[in-house]
């Protein structure tokens, strides 16, 4: 006897781009939270975070005191754990058991919330931790850098590094709310500020060539960090992000292509190879200009266009060479580590214009070599 039924699960990505979130006066954080119930809540930020405002635990604690006292009826802030960011919170498991443990210590149940303030690899982590915690608690996301508000927290995956491999151990989870507080922005030093356009060249070269467009002319100023001109290049990357994850008919990744991977292979590889020193963004930028010169040596995309991308990630102050590109037989490990973490066969998502990917399931390894020497500097 056999049973096959398929269904949906009624899920909702909810994304809230704000400024001053912890205002007193600013009700996006305490919509989020409100009506649902509970009356427990923890809260995780990020170290760099807090080095660079060290009021930002105090200043929430402050923000759940101000609606408690307007009558506002939410959870309490049971806790704030500061933890460490960057790629080193991904390195191993601590987070992710810091946060279980605190779950467990706060009574936080599927109906609580974990507050986690911070980029993309220290959301990634907390993620985890909460998506392991009860088989699922609500998370709110807080972004704190270009790259998480215009990327990562837009993702619905959960991660952490493990074996030397990028991502290794994971899970998928929809976040309860993604709020997106451009204040964070201006705390950020000039290259991890810059670091997040990479994945907004790389959305743009997939899905929008009036992005790319807009970008190129905005270069300038979004590598001098104005916000102005800046936020509507981050808010568009977010929003092609998202309609991707759910409208794209596979947010779990249960097929072969993932084409929001473009330029990552590569990248994921570099990012090990450099002992995760290298940031994900400016190992981004240098697999887009890796892929765009591969592309162009096979006879996909015309070399003007190719030129143009990376011409536009110069623009912006990314990098589109390393040193280690050189260790060939190295970075060509990259290629079957990205085939094994989707399964299946090898799936690359290369250009043939700007605005339209294909597939491909071989890479030449000569016009790799090829690719390599031609971004050398």
């Amino acid at each position: 006897m056999r049973f096959d039924e398929s269904f949906q699960l009624p899920l909702q990505h909810r994304v809230i781009f704000s400024a001053a979130l912890l205002d007193p006066t600013n009700g996006v954080l305490r919509d989020v939270l409100a009506g649902s119930g509970s009356r427990r809540a923890i809260a995780f930020i990020d170290a760099g975070v807090e080095k660079a405002n060290p009021q930002g635990a105090r200043a929430l604690q402050s923000w759940f005191s101000a609606q408690a006292s307007a009558g506002h009826t939410l959870p309490d802030l049971c806790s704030v754990d500061i933890v460490s960011g960057g790629e080193a919170a991904k390195n191993d498991s601590v987070i992710v058991d810091q946060v279980i443990a605190a779950t467990e210590r706060h009574a936080i149940d599927r109906r609580s919330y974990v507050i986690a303030i911070g980029g993309g690899a220290m959301l990634d982590a907390v993620g985890l931790g909460t998506t392991l915690a009860h088989r699922g608690v609500r998370l709110v996301r807080i972004p704190t850098t270009t790259l998480a508000m215009d990327d990562a927290a837009m993702g619905v995956k959960n991660g952490i590094n493990r074996f030397g491999k990028k991502n290794y151990v994971g899970a998928f989870a929809v976040p309860w709310a993604v709020l997106c507080d451009e204040t964070y922005l201006t705390t950020l030093d000039s290259r991890d500020f810059r670091a997040g356009f990479s994945e907004a060249v790389k959305i743009a070269c997939l899905r929008d060539p009036a992005l790319l467009t807009q970008i190129e002319r905005d270069a300038a100023r979004i590598a001098a960090r104005d916000i102005r001109t800046s936020m509507p290049t981050i808010v568009r990357c977010a929003q092609l992000h998202l309609e991707h994850i759910t409208r794209g008919g596979d947010p779990f990744e249960l097929r072969e292509a993932r084409p929001l991977d473009f330029g990552h292979w590569s990248a994921h590889k570099l990012e090990s190879m450099t002992g995760f020193t290298l940031p994900h963004g400016e190992a981004v930028a240098i697999g887009i200009a890796l892929d765009c010169a591969y592309a162009r040596h096979v006879g996909l995309l015309a070399q003007g266009e190719a030129a143009r991308v990376s011409a536009c990630l110069r623009a912006l102050h990314l990098p589109t060479w390393h040193p280690l590109l050189d260790d060939i037989d190295a970075l060509l490990l990259g290629l079957e580590e990205f085939r094994e973490h989707l399964g299946g066969r090898l799936t690359i998502t290369q250009l043939t214009a700007i605005g339209s990917p294909m597939d491909v399931h071989e890479m030449d390894v000569d016009a790799i070599r090829a690719a390599v020497r031609s971004l050398a500097p």
